[in-house]
């Protein structure tokens, strides 16, 4: 895939001129097989001009080498970003009113499949042209059946007058993604994009297509089994802060340097809850515990098995203990009432003259509640999670400075 689309300056120059280099490169080094992923171009009326760019990269890169292209559509997985603008949209606005074209058929395609097909075509040699997708629905109909899928209520009306660059504008102000990326995926579906897969089931028989509702499912199944990716901590590395939403998923990650072991810092936060409370805003905590048991949850009655030992799928408070691993990690899952899903989640990591303290805090909102719940509450939940944060260095310096010199003892 060559894309430029978040450059600066125009992208088709920058990625007209990354496929010449990159089939320059290959063609002195002799590759016998080039696999391009690009877009699918529209059967009636002029492509935008993203697809163009897409369409030029793959012609330049057919002209100079042996190649395999592959044209998609809308591509169904988390981090790609038509699936996210659906994502986004759909959870964010319970009704919405759309530009009539998203009545126009398109033809999605899982991203399983497109890994599937990008593997088997290392094995079949140069295929030229070939165009991947699922049964066609229109981006309408994409948009309901992920409200269904996740359990959302929600009205789409079509109007006949909303200019694209007004509809990448909307897109851009309540979703993450950017102004520059939203405008070439509008354009996307100005026109049908529908896939004629004829030679794809010839030369790749062996991949049924997922069909678009199951591959919704799949997408959200990761967060949906608790699956937070934890290499995602791995951002902040010298101390510091983040706030960011990816992938359906908010994410504060706070970074603090230690003057203890990881093995220090480890105990710290793996014996919080219980009896011995939260380290920081305690009556903070208690409350919460009490509004959750007045909503139906558990609270903080459940407490903790151990003071300081815990086992995955333990209960700790309001939460569950989703991974731990002494003397690394600890991942929380809250059962408390929310809209939405959350997890809390701490690391150890050694570094010279001490440790870093990772701690993580991710929420996943449903809908526009969860959304608005989040950013209402996000003021108190920032002290509450800097707070507890210090609180962890703090105990874990402390205990390290009590304890006896390694190798120490009367002489």
């Amino acid at each position: 895939l060559v894309h430029a689309m978040l450059s600066e300056g125009p992208f088709q120059e920058a990625e007209r001129r990354q496929a010449e280099a990159f089939a320059r490169v290959a063609r002195e080094a002799g590759l016998s097989h080039v696999v391009y992923l690009g877009g699918l171009l529209p059967k009636e009326g002029g492509p935008s001009l993203h697809l163009r760019s897409r369409a030029q990269v793959g012609e330049i890169l057919r002209a100079n080498l042996p190649a395999t292209e592959f044209r998609a559509g809308p591509i169904v997985g988390s981090g790609s970003a038509s699936f996210e603008m659906i994502r986004y949209l759909t959870e964010r606005l319970p009704l919405m009113v759309a530009p009539r074209w998203v009545l126009n058929p398109v033809s999605p395609i899982a991203i399983r499949d497109v890994l599937a097909y990008l593997v088997l075509a290392l094995e079949r040699g140069p295929s030229g042209v070939v165009e991947i997708g699922t049964e066609p629905l229109s981006f309408k109909a994409m948009m309901e059946t992920y409200a269904e899928v996740r359990g959302l209520k929600r009205v789409i009306l079509p109007v006949p007058v909303l200019a694209p660059r007004l509809a990448a504008l909307w897109v851009g102000l309540v979703t993450p993604i950017p102004n520059r990326l939203a405008l070439p995926l509008v354009e996307g579906i100005l026109h049908p994009l529908v896939a004629d897969t004829a030679r794809a089931r010839a030369l790749f028989p062996e991949v049924l297509p997922i069909p678009y509702r199951k591959a919704v499912e799949l997408a959200l199944e990761r967060i949906a089994l608790g699956e937070v990716e934890t290499r995602w901590s791995g951002a902040l590395y010298g101390g510091g802060f983040r706030l960011e939403d990816r992938e359906g998923l908010i994410r504060e990650v706070r970074v603090l340097h230690a003057k203890a072991s990881p093995q220090a810092l480890f105990r710290s936060f793996s014996s919080l809850g219980g009896e011995r409370g939260w380290l920081a805003w305690n009556w903070a905590w208690a409350l919460r515990g009490l509004l959750d048991r007045l909503l139906g949850g558990p609270g903080l009655r459940r407490g903790r098995r151990h003071p300081t030992e815990l086992l995955p799928g333990e209960a700790v408070d309001f939460w569950r203990v989703e991974a731990v691993e002494p003397p690394r990690l600890l991942r929380l899952r809250a059962e408390m009432r929310l809209p939405g899903r959350a997890w809390l989640e701490w690391e150890a990591r050694e570094e010279e003259g001490g440790s870093l303290l990772v701690q993580t805090a991710y929420f996943e909102p449903k809908g526009l509640t969860g959304f608005l719940y989040w950013w209402a509450l996000y003021p108190i939940h920032r002290r509450i999670f800097s707070d507890l944060a210090r609180a962890i260095v703090r105990e874990a310096e402390a205990a390290q400075a009590k304890a006896p010199p390694r190798g120490g003892g009367a002489g």
